[in-house]
């Protein structure tokens, strides 16, 4: 039998599934990704049974990977630089849904490592728009942690010319934004595109928290919110500022849920944006306990309310900081 096993329940939001067998006879179970240090999800047998193919999430892409049953390293069998978000296979064929950042989800065959397209449902639609390229961006936090992210230019970009930059901001904390164009009920990279078409540089900024980078990347900002993902958002913005992109008098910042947190976050410590959205956020942490669905979550990371004040009190600061709060914020429930 197959399964994924998380870390310990301490760590569950911020959880990096690894794929591990047992004998259905039962026994000892065996992690069969320990080196990896990636997530794992959807894990299906090979039709012999000698191995299993799985996808793995990888600093701001997803592909196929494959490992046998017996243990060994992790081979990569999907060559192309497209995210691939759910896969299936019968009788020795195997399909994937995938995007890329000028391409949104289709169905493709995977053949030999390669992506046969079976689908174009979206074409019709792409055809008439006129999408911004989409970059790798990577630079150093405060306390030199290496960050990366993406850059998304207006269609019209000029080389040498400044423009009004936004920072928006993936939710999770434990997600990623990655290379696909996805039309779905959470569409960050469309709203990338929308923006850019109106002209605005936008930086999606793989913060500490997210996922992609390792179970230590994702689990650092663990009981501290708020600290290392700001300042990672913030080097962002000096990385844009600084590579004379993105006018630093024409700054905004925005996101929903955990990045709705964040931009309540950011505004309670930094007053260069010119505007925010904050979208399904919090400030005030301690008024969350017992009132939505993450209370184990609480306990378990940060502790009782009436045992760990301090703790919940530290993580409220853009409640008890509003007073130095000077961007003109639409905050969206």
């Amino acid at each position: 039998l197959a399964f994924l096993q998380g870390l310990e329940s301490k760590f569950n939001f911020y959880n990096v599934d690894r794929l591990a067998v047992v004998p259905a006879t039962g026994g000892e179970p065996r992690t069969l990704t320990v080196q990896l240090d990636r997530r794992v999800s959807q894990a299906e047998f090979m039709p012999d049974g000698s191995a299993l193919t799985f996808l793995v999430e990888d600093d701001r892409r997803a592909y196929l990977g494959k490992v046998a049953v017996g243990g060994g390293n992790v081979e990569r069998i999907s060559d192309s630089s497209a995210v691939l978000s759910k896969r299936s296979s019968s009788g020795g064929h195997v399909a994937v849904a995938a995007a890329e950042d000028s391409s949104a989800t289709e169905i493709y065959a995977l053949e030999d490592g390669k992506l046969r397209k079976l689908t174009g449902q979206n074409d019709a639609l792409l055809a008439e728009l006129q999408l911004g390229v989409v970059e790798d961006i990577s630079f150093q936090s405060k306390d030199g942690t290496e960050i990366h992210g993406l850059m998304v230019k207006p269609p019209s970009f000029e080389a040498g010319k400044k423009y009004p930059a936004l920072v928006w901001i993936h939710g999770g904390p434990n997600m990623q934004d990655d290379h696909a164009l996805l039309f779905d009920l959470y569409p960050l990279q469309l709203e990338r595109q929308f923006f850019a078409a109106h002209g605005y540089i936008v930086l999606a900024i793989n913060y500490r928290g997210s996922s992609g980078r390792g179970a230590e990347f994702t689990r650092s900002i663990l009981a501290d919110w708020g600290n290392r993902e700001v300042a990672d958002l913030l080097a962002g913005v000096d990385y844009a500022v600084r590579m004379g992109i993105a006018d630093s008098d024409r700054l905004g910042i925005g996101g929903w849920s955990y990045g709705g947190i964040l931009t309540d976050y950011t505004i309670a410590t930094d007053t260069r944006f010119k505007a925010a959205i904050s979208g399904a956020g919090s400030a005030l942490q301690l008024s969350m306990y017992g009132s939505d669905q993450y209370v184990r979550q609480y306990e378990q990371e940060i502790g009782l309310p009436w045992k760990a004040r301090d703790a919940w009190i530290r993580i409220s600061y853009p409640f008890f900081r509003a007073d130095r709060i000077k961007t003109p914020t639409l905050f969206i429930g």
